[in-house]
């Protein structure tokens, strides 16, 4: 006899959850369903910060040490445990952070910068980066996991009766994170054990979400019909750009994003590394040579020496030490001075430098060889970027855009100065043509106001509320091989054809008009998928013989076996089978690309996700 089987449901979710996945530190926000207005959180996250010292912080540090039992580490297994973790080997965190200066090659940092890296395995255990072979690796996504599930335990040492899986969870990725990263941040997040119905928000958005948090209604009376919001997104390791339009919708004013940037691989990273550069040339003038790992160490001291003299009433030096190496310095320090003045007329001049309108980022020198290291921009100047970020998207016949409003997020600009110079800069370009923009003040940290955002955003959702629409942020294309005459040594040209329009709705799906193309099945075959963030114009099937890197960026190729069916005429292992593209955007933004083959309608899915946030 069988057992009688009962249907089993979650118990409603009591609180909305956003998380902002930094590169350099992590927020858990949380408002209560039940409360007529959002009440909005920050979650204090237990952590190591010392050998034996356990704290609870505003935010989780963005770091992973590796103990692994190293005898340099002084520490036992045990001495990782948390209140939810036992026998851990790592620690996520603050301490993991202060680690990175001494012990750099068991440290994990920039995790999430890894995950758009496409000339790598993102599932590969190659972090920290060129570690030494004593160092038991990780992958950037088992990594993101690690601060996701240090999250997730926090939650549910703080709500026992409110497991963090049946909770509405908001997630925040960069604007201009592709479909894989997206994919890969997803699946970092089912692993930790948060919600499979967990949305992905942009972090330009979340901080909209902020904004309107903290002003209510008032922006209402801040903005008007046909303001051009632009967010300067500049974090730990990306920048984004985003434009926001404001409309009218049966009277109300309303938000919708219209364009938002490529993926820059620039920021408070950056600025980090160029201080090192500036205080490795102070140890250079007093006979020091520093060595690989006493660099890395550097740039993480400078980490804290940026973030101290650029905080409120800051000192006005910060002294660095690195810890002596070689037979000179053995068991000794060496320390140099850096001043707030010096350090701000660097970042000034190198990320935020007065430029034109019509300038743009120096292009990368060609090189036959280089290391497989994270990509950054080879031109740091955020400025010029977004320069060229204003012209892509500019009307015809105007050399540039000029946004109305500008509202600034990351922790990049808690720094006055970088703050005042990109205004300067924008009021320059607005020059006698347009007024300068007026700066959006959110009054909330600048730390907290992607989490808090992000949870805004999912309590309005329930509650009803301003949501930003706009669709798909980028336009999709699949790559079809041109029929014709082998050469040798050539591979056969490629065509893309859009499958999906910038600004697709998510919950719609539309047959992609064009020719019947040739499906093959049974056997191993590769997919490739482009996108572009400027060709908004294109639309479903449309394709395109030709096209520049700046048009088209291709995403990660999809490696499959499309099973072969005998009820398909012709349909065997190594044949191609005619079929049309149907494509859909299910609710959660994942692109649904069918292969219907028009004679017996049988269909294959070919599946990417490719949310570029909540609309």
């Amino acid at each position: 006899m069988t057992a009688p089987r009962f249907e089993t449901t979650a118990p409603p979710a009591q609180y909305v959850v956003g998380i902002d996945l930094g590169t350099t530190n992590c927020v858990l926000m949380y408002a209560p369903l039940d409360e007529p207005l959002a009440k909005i959180e920050r979650l204090p996250i237990p952590q190591w910060v010392d050998s034996g010292v356990v704290e609870a912080l505003p935010r989780l540090a963005s770091f992973l040490y590796l103990a692994d039992g190293s005898p340099s580490a002084g520490l036992g297994h045990s001495a990782l445990d948390l209140p939810w973790q036992a026998g851990a080997i790592d620690a996520a965190g603050e301490m993991a952070r202060r680690r990175a200066a001494e012990e750099p090659q068991r440290t994990v940092g920039g995790a999430k910068s890894w995950l758009c890296h496409h000339q790598v395995d993102r599932h590969q255990a190659l972090l920290p980066w060129n570690a030494p072979a004593d160092v038991s690796k990780i992958s950037p996504v088992t990594a993101s996991c690690r601060y996701l599930q240090h999250l997730a335990g926090a939650w549910q040492t703080a709500f026992p009766d409110a497991p963090l899986a049946n909770q509405h969870v908001v997630l925040t990725v960069p604007a201009s994170f592709d479909a894989s990263a997206r994919d890969l941040t997803r699946e970092a997040a089912l692993a930790a054990g948060l919600s499979p119905h967990l949305v992905l928000l942009e972090e330009p958005q979340a901080a909209i979400y902020s904004y309107l948090a903290s002003s209510r209604d008032g922006w209402r009376e801040t903005m008007k019909v046909d303001d051009l919001l632009l967010v300067c997104d500049v974090g730990g390791g990306t920048t984004d750009f985003t434009l926001v339009r404001v409309t009218a919708d049966q009277g109300e004013l309303s938000l919708q994003r219209i364009a938002v940037g490529s993926h820059l691989l620039v920021g408070g990273d950056n600025m980090d590394l160029t201080l090192a550069h500036r205080a490795a040339e102070q140890f250079s003038q007093q006979g020091i040579q520093l060595d690989p790992w006493q660099s890395v160490a550097l740039w993480h001291s400078c980490r804290n020496a940026k973030e101290a003299l650029f905080a409120i009433d800051g000192p006005t030096y910060y002294p660095l030490s690195i810890l002596g190496r070689g037979s000179r310095l053995i068991g000794g320090t060496v320390s140099i001075e850096l001043s707030v003045a010096d350090a701000t007329n660097i970042l000034l001049d190198g990320f935020f430098p007065h430029c034109e309108p019509t300038d743009r980022p120096a292009r990368r020198r060609v090189s036959g060889f280089r290391e497989l290291g994270l990509p950054y921009e080879s031109d740091p100047a955020i400025t010029r970027h977004l320069a060229a970020f204003l012209q892509a998207h500019a009307a015809e016949g105007e050399r540039i855009l000029h946004p109305t409003r500008l509202l600034l997020n990351g922790g990049v600009f808690k720094a006055p100065a970088l703050r005042a110079r990109l205004q300067e800069v924008l009021a320059h370009w607005a020059g006698d043509q347009a007024p300068a923009p007026i700066t959006l003040d959110d009054h909330e940290d600048l730390d907290d106001a992607v989490a808090r955002g992000a949870a805004y955003y999912g309590w309005s959702k329930c509650h009803g509320g301003v949501r930003i629409r706009g669709g798909t942020a980028r336009s999709y294309y699949v790559g079809i091989e041109t029929a014709g005459l082998a050469i040798p040594g050539a591979s056969r040209p490629l065509r893309a054809l859009c499958v999906v329009p910038f600004g697709m709705e998510e919950g719609t799906e539309q047959a992609v008009p064009s020719a019947e193309i040739g499906l093959v099945v049974g056997e191993p075959a590769q997919f490739q998928f482009f996108s572009s963030s400027v060709r908004r114009h294109d639309q479903l099937g449309d394709t395109l013989e030709r096209w520049s890197e700046d048009e088209l960026s291709e995403t990660d190729p999809l490696e499959t076996i499309l099973p072969a069916d005998e009820l398909v005429a012709g349909s065997q292992a190594g044949t191609y089978v005619p079929i049309r593209f149907l494509t859909r955007i299910t609710e959660l933004g994942v692109l649904e690309l069918w292969c219907v083959n028009t004679p017996s309608d049988r269909r294959w899915k070919l599946e990417f996700n490719v949310r570029p946030g909540a609309h």
